[in-house]
């Protein structure tokens, strides 16, 4: 599950997800995209930004559902359990959210989750209260009821070369606001667009070409 940090074409050119944060940059918040952007890939997604530098950004959707595919399948699939064992799971692994994390990778797994979990030298602290996880071994922790209170496995993850999002920004194709843990590790995945909105105040029918920024 780990990031290969490759770069890809197009918007979704990657930095890897262990970029360093310095002041002023935007890392440990939410993008919200606009209506005006024009990227099927990114439309009414709500991104939490892992990292973000002058060496480029880095980010996982959590308002795109990856599809059918569940949990405690994927589990099962990677061998972490063994088929007919999901009654055994606890609550949050069998209810727990598989997202479409956005379009570079999409074969490996990333887990955004609550910070009172870490594994050495494999988990990013992005702020106080959220951090990254890209290995198995956090998979099995949630499985059999020893990994974090809160969290959402995301497949893929969205990239900015250097300078990118700044362009992307200020030509009106994303807001930005602060995040908070019921926006991304809420349930109510089809409701956080509209929800992230109205959090600056923002009715997504009067949204204009004008570039703004909360």
């Amino acid at each position: 599950m780990a990031p290969t940090g490759k770069r890809t074409g197009e918007s979704t050119r990657g930095a890897g997800p262990a970029l360093p944060s310095s002041a002023g940059y935007l890392d440990g918040r939410l993008l919200i995209a606009m209506p005006v952007m024009g990227d099927s890939r990114f439309e009414r997604s709500v991104i939490y930004l892992c990292a973000h530098s002058a060496e480029g950004a880095m980010g996982i959707i959590v308002n795109h559902p990856a599809g059918s595919i569940d949990f405690p399948e994927l589990l099962e699939q990677l061998g972490i359990i063994k088929k007919g064992e999901h009654i055994k799971l606890p609550q949050n692994a069998e209810s727990m959210k598989v997202l479409a994390g956005g379009p570079v990778d999409t074969g490996r797994g990333f887990v955004l989750h609550s910070s009172d979990f870490y594994i050495e030298h494999a988990t990013l602290r992005i702020d106080d209260g959220v951090c990254l996880t890209a290995t198995v071994d956090i998979l099995r922790a949630i499985a059999n009821g020893s990994g974090p209170k809160h969290a959402i496995l995301a497949l893929g993850y969205a990239g900015w070369a250097p300078g990118q999002l700044e362009t992307e920004i200020q030509s009106n194709g994303w807001l930005h606001c602060d995040a908070d843990a019921d926006l991304i590790f809420g349930d109510d995945v089809d409701e956080k667009y509209g929800r992230a909105l109205r959090k600056i105040g923002i009715d997504p029918g009067m949204l204009s070409n004008e570039a703004g920024h909360a």
